[in-house]
Parts: structure tokens; C-alpha cells; sequence
């Protein structure tokens, strides 16, 4: 695996980087520390300074991703905003449905998505021209027609996603040659890493989205961070 040489598909997002900061500042990229995010971590934390970054904290992330978030900001030295739900909406939520309430319905886990994620990532791009995200077309079915660049109509702003074509071995020979932070986590077999209580390890010939609310059917495993409309 370390033998794969990412060099060209590195470039490829390098220039695709330097137009984003041309044509579409103020940009911002979308961190949720997975390995896809830490390649990009990587190459947006030399190369290219002026884009920032931001993370969405659900108050229901594993350890092993707020360590890696510290680590990311001691070895990199770089500042990465958070953003929390609505205290109100999260009260109100759990007073109505408990604090496992999503495992009942999809209904009732995109209702919690929506409080712990899609609301704050509203916020995070109020005002931006884009946003970048470490999105794969390998990583489920409900990605498999994402492009590198296209016109998120859900937040009107253009949404960039660099490592769609990249292959998980590809994700992987860059971090081991580049010698890049990743969640512990994966090294116990979780590919797909979201909140705690919705996130388990897989087991040899699952899918790499298998662990991400396992008790849902493949179609309808998205939080509504990315909407795509036809």
C-alpha cells in the first residue's frame, strides 16, 4: 500500500486548490478528521494557509477524535473553529426522545443529524463563496455520482470536493508516506468514523460505510451534510 504513488493526484488538487483560492474566497474547509480530511489536513495546512478550516462537535464524538483534533493543532499549528449545536434544540430533543432516541426511526436520527450537524455547518458557511470536503465516490452508494467541483443549490455556494476519484488505498499510502496524524479508530477497524454512539467496527467484506448507522438501510446512510439534488 505505501508503494502507491499519489504524486500526480496530489498536484491535480493543488491546482484545483489555488483556483478555489482565486475564484471562490472566502472558502472553508469542512474537517471531520476522518483519513480522507487528514490527507487534505495535510496538504491545506502547507500549501495553502489561507483556507480555513472548521469542524463540526456533535458533544457525541469519540475520544480518539478530540485527541486527534489536538494533535492536528500542536503539529500543524493552526487554528480550527468549532461549531456546536443549539443548546435549546439539543435539550429539546433529548427531553422528548431521550439520549438514544435516533436508534428508533430514521426520522428521529436525521431530526438528531440535523440539530448536531446540519444547522451548525449552516452557520459555518454563512457568507462563504465555497466550501471544500473530503467526500469519495468509494465510500457508498449515495456518492456515487460526486464530482470534483459542483453547485451546492442546498447552501447556494460552490462545493469542492478534491479526493472524489481517490481510491481508500490511495488515502492510505499518502498518510503512511507522509507521515500524517489519523484516528486511532481506524486501526481497530472503524473506516468510517461519526459519532460515538452511531459508529461501530466492521468486519472483513463489509462495506466501508457499514459501521455508520448500521441498523439503516445503505440508501438512506447520509446526515443531510450533503444534499444532492438532480
Amino acid at each position: 500500500m505505501t508503494g502507491i504513488n499519489t504524486e500526480h493526484k496530489v498536484k491535480e488538487i493543488s491546482l484545483l486548490l489555488e483556483d478555489v483560492q482565486r475564484n471562490y474566497m472566502p472558502t472553508v474547509f469542512a474537517n471531520s478528521f476522518g483519513a480522507e480530511d487528514m490527507v487534505l489536513t495535510d496538504i491545506i495546512a502547507h500549501y495553502f494557509p489561507d483556507i480555513e478550516m472548521f469542524t463540526l462537535d456533535t458533544g457525541r464524538l469519540p475520544e480518539e477524535t478530540y485527541s486527534l483534533i489536538q494533535t492536528v493543532r500542536d503539529k500543524y499549528h493552526i487554528d480550527i473553529k468549532m461549531y456546536f449545536p443549539e443548546a435549546a434544540a439539543v435539550e429539546s430533543y433529548m427531553a422528548q426522545n431521550g439520549p438514544n432516541g435516533f436508534y428508533q426511526t430514521v426520522e428521529l436520527r436525521k431530526r438528531c443529524c440535523y440539530i448536531r450537524k446540519v444547522e451548525p455547518l449552516r452557520r459555518a458557511l454563512a457568507g462563504k463563496r465555497s466550501w471544500i470536503t473530503g467526500m469519495r465516490r468509494e465510500q457508498a452508494i449515495t456518492r456515487d455520482s460526486l464530482s470534483v467541483s459542483q453547485f451546492d443549490a442546498e447552501h447556494a455556494i460552490q462545493k469542492f470536493n478534491p479526493l472524489c476519484d481517490w481510491s481508500n488505498a490511495e488515502i492510505w499510502s499518502y498518510l503512511k508516506q507522509h507521515d500524517v496524524p489519523y484516528n486511532k479508530l481506524h486501526d481497530h477497524f472503524y473506516p468510517s468514523i461519526g459519532c460515538a454512539p452511531c459508529t461501530r467496527a466492521i468486519t472483513p467484506g463489509e462495506d466501508i460505510r457499514s459501521g455508520r448507522w448500521w441498523w439503516e438501510n445503505p440508501d438512506s446512510k447520509e446526515c443531510g451534510l450533503h444534499v444532492n439534488r438532480a
